[in-house]
């Protein structure tokens, strides 16, 4: 929240591409940190990660749309584009890399540090493919615009256009329920230390994004109204990390130790819907940024979303054994409902928006040719 905010809000001002390098090499170095047993070393290496994952979380997206804009593209292939990075990248590649990572440690017996020297490996590679093949580009490039110059700018933004403060509302309510999901998920399904498969899970987690992506790609080809239809996939995924709450109440616990009780499977059943949200839900929030967020400033508002997420996530996990793991599950689930009524809100605005632009257009044409 705090390195990376900075750090990934540069990207407007020296250069997406460069942002993107800056990603590289900064993972590069917080792998390396790891075979330190030091905590300072350790604590360096976690700043380097803040660091990159704020940029991998914007300077990516805003380096394609740029580029995408630049040379002319239909930007329906944009939606697609995006479909693609979730389903290959969050999904296919992410099982691929987690057996990779498995072979490496367990199999192979390199130890748990060799799979953060292969992930070292492939960003060094990827580094290569930025410099030798990208061109750069940039938001705003005047030369009196720095960095605090910057931050008013994105803030004026949010505040002055309620779709903008209404999209990072939505993210960081979806995205911050999402990461208390991914800690929690574990303790719901073996509340009694029941064996669980736990890479099996994680990978039908993995394909149930997959499917999500791919159901997206569909949607988003049909040319289907985002803020529409993204209001069902939030009601959806509501219901289903209310499902925990639901199951503690009427399904009886399994014996200490045992196999996975018949209120784990339908939570299991119920997690697998929401990894098929988060499928949908990541090249549909792609798609509205590009559509909403202003050029000039786009990693910096990005970035700015991502500083209520943080702060979310800390809070949550710093009191996470102060209440019941059934609160917790219930807290996201109102979370996910209140982005239901901002994604309603959105599509109201932005219909607004294009009516009122649309009645403009006309006005002006007609008086350019009475």
């Amino acid at each position: 929240m705090l390195f990376g905010t900075i750090v990934g809000s540069l990207a407007d001002k020296q250069g997406r591409k460069r942002a993107c390098i800056t990603y590289c090499i900064s993972y590069i170095l917080s792998c390396i940190t790891k075979h330190s047993p030091q905590y300072k070393i350790l604590m360096i290496g976690r700043v380097l990660g803040g660091i990159a994952t704020s940029l991998l979380f914007s300077a990516f997206e805003s380096w394609l749309v740029a580029e995408h804009n630049k040379r002319g593209f239909d930007p329906q292939w944009l939606s697609m584009t995006f479909s693609k990075a979730i389903f290959l990248g969050n999904g296919l590649v992410a099982i691929v890399a987690g057996l990779f990572a498995n072979l490496l440690a367990d199999n192979l017996g390199f130890g748990p540090v060799a799979p953060f020297d292969a992930a070292a490996c492939f960003l060094a590679i990827g580094m290569a493919i930025i410099l030798s093949s990208w061109s750069e580009n940039y938001g705003d490039t005047s030369d009196s615009n720095d960095l605090i110059a910057q931050f008013k700018v994105a803030a004026k933004a949010i505040a002055s256009d309620e779709k903008i403060a209404l999209l990072g509302a939505i993210q960081s309510l979806f995205e911050g329920s999402m990461y208390t999901f991914v800690f929690l998920w574990t303790p719901a399904l073996s509340p009694n230390d029941e064996e669980i498969p736990h890479g099996f899970i994680f990978a039908t987690f993995m394909l149930s994004s997959m499917l999500g992506s791919s159901i997206a790609s569909r949607l988003l080809a049909r040319k289907l109204k985002v803020e529409a239809y993204m209001q069902i996939v939030f009601s959806i995924s509501a219901f289903t990390l209310f499902l925990p709450v639901v199951t503690n109440f009427l399904v009886p616990p399994s014996e200490k130790g045992g196999s996975m009780s018949f209120g784990g499977c339908l939570q299991l059943l119920g997690f697998c819907i929401f990894e098929s949200c988060v499928g949908i839900f990541w090249p549909s929030i792609m798609k509205m940024r590009s559509q909403y967020i202003p050029e000039e400033a786009r990693s910096t508002i990005m970035n700015f979303f991502r500083i209520p997420l943080n702060l979310f996530v800390c809070v949550v996990l710093y009191n996470v054994n102060a209440f019941p793991i059934t609160v917790m599950f219930g807290m996201c689930a109102i979370f996910l409902f209140m982005a239901v009524i901002l994604q309603r809100r959105l599509m109201v605005v932005s219909d607004l928006h294009r009516s009122t632009k649309a009645v403009e257009m006309t006005v002006e044409d007609e008086l350019l040719n009475p």
